[in-house]
């Protein structure tokens, strides 16, 4: 399992545990963390193969792996359990989500020092093997690097306008977004502004 998706020995552990139920209800294991605070917490994020999860979904997901967790308890002391979409600038975990985004703007960080530095900007160019490609400005230049993804500590996309553009797309395409929410929300403001109105008369 990929560093990207559960980093430490327990977040792996966790993440072996809860994939297979995951996946038994038809959705894939984007990323675990165990948080430590005052009271520890677990974060999984989830997704469709597809994408587009819903805040059922999630709560749907949490049940399920809560029961599992119960069983098993590899976390002894008390936790809390949150299980999120993975959001619109998103972490990128998987080979495959390199290749998914591909023509979007992502920040990587690798385990070691490439050429000097740890940090890159730019816009992903697929996947080749086992390396990820990004393009990345240096200088006039506009340079394609490859980093294998084994190399990698973190990757997320950056917030543009373009990929909150594809977001609501893909998001209307699937029919989870309906913009008849939004007409109702106007007529609520225009009722409001009209009662507004009357009650100064």
């Amino acid at each position: 399992m990929s560093d990207l998706i559960a980093k430490t020995a327990i977040d792996q552990r966790l993440a072996q545990i809860v994939t297979p139920v995951i996946e038994g209800l038809g959705f894939e294991l984007v990323r675990l963390r165990v948080m430590s605070g005052k009271t520890r917490t677990l974060q999984i994020m989830a997704d469709r193969p597809e994408g587009g999860i819903e805040v059922q979904d999630c709560a749907d997901i949490s049940t399920a792996v809560s029961a599992v967790l119960d069983v098993e308890d590899p976390l002894e002391d008390a936790y809390t359990l949150e299980v999120s979409s993975p959001g619109i600038d998103r972490p990128l975990t998987r080979l495959k989500d390199f290749a998914v985004w591909e023509g979007y703007e992502a920040r990587l960080e690798t385990n070691e020092l490439i050429d000097g530095r740890r940090r890159f900007r730019g816009m992903l160019a697929g996947v080749e093997e086992d390396e990820v490609l990004i393009e990345i400005e240096e200088g006039e230049e506009t340079l394609t690097i490859g980093l294998k993804f084994d190399w990698l500590s973190e990757a997320k996309l950056i917030l543009t306008d373009d990929l909150i553009a594809e977001m609501l797309r893909a998001r209307k395409a699937s029919g989870a977004f309906d913009e008849t929410q939004f007409d109702e929300i106007e007529d609520e403001t225009q009722a409001d502004a009209e009662n507004a109105t009357h009650q100064e008369d």
